[in-house]
C-alpha cells in the first residue's frame, strides 16, 4: 500500500452538524424546567393558601387590616365568643417590621460591602478560600442560633451603646426614649438581622466587584492610582447597582426573619419610632407569637397577616433581582 493509499484510508468520515440536542442534554433541561417550575408551583401555592385562609378578615376589615394598630380576637379558643368584636390590624408590626429591617440595612450592608471589597483586593489568597467558606457558613446558620447568642451574649453590649446613642444623640427623636427602658429594643433586634444579613450581602457584592473589567483596573494603576483610589474610582462606581441588589436582598430577609427577632424582642402592639426603647414588633414574630393559643379567626388574621408579608418580601426580592440583572448586563 502506498503513501497516499494509507492517507486516504486515515481520513475520517465529515461529522455529521445537527441542530438535534443529544439525549443527555435533553434530560438536562427537562430536569432543570422542573425544577424551575416546582419553585414556582410552591410560591403559587402557598400565596394561594394564604390567600383563601386570609381572605374573610380581609374582606372585612379591608384596608384598616394595615393601617390599624389594635389586635383583639372576641373568640376563645374554645370556641366562645366574647362580649366585644374582634379587631385585626397589623399596622404597628408593619411599622416595626420596616424600622428593624432598616436598622440592619443601615449597620450591616457598608460592613458587608467592607468585607467584599477586602476579600477582593486585600485578603491574601492562602486567606481568601477559608473566609469565603465562613461568609457562606454563617448564611447557613439556623435563626434560633443567632437569636439565642444575642439574648445571652450580644443584648449587655447592645443595651450598653444603646444608652451611649441616648446620651449623645438623645435630641435626635429616634434616639430619644421616654422610659429608661433599652431592653429587647429594635436597636437591639436591628443588630441582630444586621449580623443575619451580612454573609448574603458579602456574597452577592462580591461577585459584582469580582466582574470589574480587568484593563478598567489596569488602566487606573497606569494613571498611578493607589488601589482604594482605583477601588473608589473603577469599583465602586462598577459595582453599585449590584450593591443596591444585595442590600435589597438582605432587606427582604430581615424582613421576613422570625425567631431571631422574636427572641430579642420586647412585642408590644403600638407604633413605636424610637428605636432604643424596648417596644416593638414585626409581622413575624405577631405570627409566632399568637398562633400558639388563636382560634380559628384569629388563625385566619394571622394567614392574612403572613399574606401581606409573603407579597412584600417577594416585591423587595423581585426588585432586587431586576437590579442585579440590570447591573451584570450593562456593566454599571
Amino acid at each position: 500500500m502506498s503513501i497516499t493509499e494509507s492517507a486516504k484510508v486515515a481520513i475520517p468520515e465529515p461529522r455529521k452538524i445537527s441542530t438535534v440536542p443529544r439525549f443527555s442534554d435533553r434530560v438536562f433541561r427537562v430536569v432543570v424546567f422542573c425544577g424551575g417550575l416546582s419553585a414556582l408551583i410552591i410560591l403559587a401555592a402557598i400565596a394561594i393558601f394564604l390567600g383563601i385562609r386570609g381572605f374573610s378578615i380581609l374582606s372585612q376589615t379591608g384596608l384598616r387590616f394595615v393601617t390599624q394598630y389594635e389586635w383583639y380576637s372576641a373568640i376563645n379558643t374554645d370556641g366562645t365568643a366574647g362580649e366585644e368584636g374582634s379587631t385585626f390590624g397589623i399596622g404597628a408590626m408593619l411599622i416595626g417590621t420596616i424600622i428593624t429591617a432598616l436598622i440592619a440595612v443601615v449597620i450591616g450592608v457598608p460592613i458587608a460591602v467592607a468585607s467584599a471589597l477586602f476579600l477582593n483586593f486585600y485578603a491574601p489568597n492562602s486567606l481568601r478560600g477559608f473566609l469565603v467558606a465562613v461568609i457562606d457558613l454563617m448564611a447557613a446558620f439556623p435563626s434560633i442560633l443567632f437569636g439565642l447568642w444575642a439574648f445571652n451574649i450580644l443584648m449587655p453590649s447592645g443595651e450598653y451603646w444603646a444608652k451611649i446613642l441616648h446620651k449623645y444623640l438623645g435630641f435626635v427623636p429616634f434616639f430619644d426614649v421616654s422610659a429608661p427602658v433599652f431592653t429587647r429594643s429594635p436597636f437591639i433586634a436591628g443588630i441582630v438581622l444586621a449580623i443575619m444579613i451580612i454573609p448574603i450581602v458579602t456574597s452577592v457584592s462580591r461577585e459584582v466587584f469580582s466582574q470589574t473589567p480587568l484593563d478598567r483596573i489596569q488602566a487606573a494603576y497606569a494613571l498611578g492610582a493607589t488601589k482604594w483610589t482605583m477601588i473608589k474610582a473603577v469599583v465602586l462606581p462598577f459595582g453599585s447597582s449590584g450593591i443596591v441588589g444585595g442590600a435589597m436582598l438582605g432587606l427582604g430577609r430581615a424582613m421576613g426573619e422570625t425567631v431571631a427577632v422574636f427572641t430579642v424582642l420586647n412585642i408590644v402592639f403600638q407604633a413605636n419610632f424610637q428605636v432604643l426603647l424596648g417596644a416593638g414588633g414585626n409581622v413575624a414574630s405577631l405570627i409566632i407569637l399568637k398562633f400558639g393559643e388563636a382560634s380559628i379567626e384569629e388563625i385566619n388574621a394571622l394567614m392574612a397577616a403572613g399574606l401581606i408579608l409573603f407579597l412584600l418580601t417577594l416585591l423587595i426580592n423581585m426588585a432586587a433581582d431586576l437590579i442585579v440583572n440590570r447591573s451584570s448586563r450593562k456593566g454599571r
